[in-house]
């Protein structure tokens, strides 16, 4: 690309240059020969640094510390960050909240890990972690809870949405009604 510079009207050739530099599947963490004694170290470490690309290559949204995002449908989206305040619906593969990070609105996910404020409806087809400093309020359905000490949750709480309470509930005649469990 071209840039004309303005002071002294020459145009000077521009070249783009990534951040980082990508691995390439030819070059390799041991290019020189380790000994022996150092061969399976050596070979777990390039290993782990050949999955390490391999599990950050998933999309993440942050939204970070004093920041409102209001209004918006969040999709194909792996790993949900919020450290401010997200009014969203949502239906993605993680949510993670951060203590100071509040969601209001509606979530269908399969993980969730939640240290803030959690506030509507949430689904978690997986696994919800409620930390000490949480607080989950509202409709929430889940596959497995973890809940530390000093975590909350309030509203109407409903166990089975995981794969195995998926096919009993696809098992179950239609006029059988399902079985909730309410917390106040």
């Amino acid at each position: 690309m071209a840039v004309q510079n303005p002071f002294f009207g020459k145009r000077e050739t521009e070249t783009f240059q990534p951040r980082h530099n990508p691995v390439t599947p030819s070059s390799s963490v041991n290019s020189v020969a380790p000994s022996s004694a150092s061969t399976s170290a050596a070979t777990v470490t390039a290993a782990a640094a050949a999955k390490a690309p391999a599990e950050s290559t998933g999309s993440k949204l942050t939204v970070g510390p004093n920041i409102k995002l209001k209004g918006v449908e969040i999709t194909d989206c792996d790993t949900l960050v919020v450290e401010g305040t997200v009014e969203a619906t949502m239906d993605s593969r993680v949510i993670q909240i951060a203590e100071q990070g509040a969601f209001r609105g509606s979530a269908d996910i399969d993980i969730a890990e939640i240290r803030g404020e959690f506030n509507g409806t949430l689904t978690v087809r997986d696994k919800l972690v409620v930390f000490g400093t949480g607080k989950v309020s509202g409709k929430i359905r889940y596959g497995k809870l973890v809940v530390e000490e000093g975590g909350q949750l309030s509203g109407e709480i409903e166990v089975g949405v995981g794969s195995s309470a998926r096919a009993a509930v696809a098992a179950r005649p239609v006029d059988t009604p399902a079985p909730a469990v309410a917390l106040a």
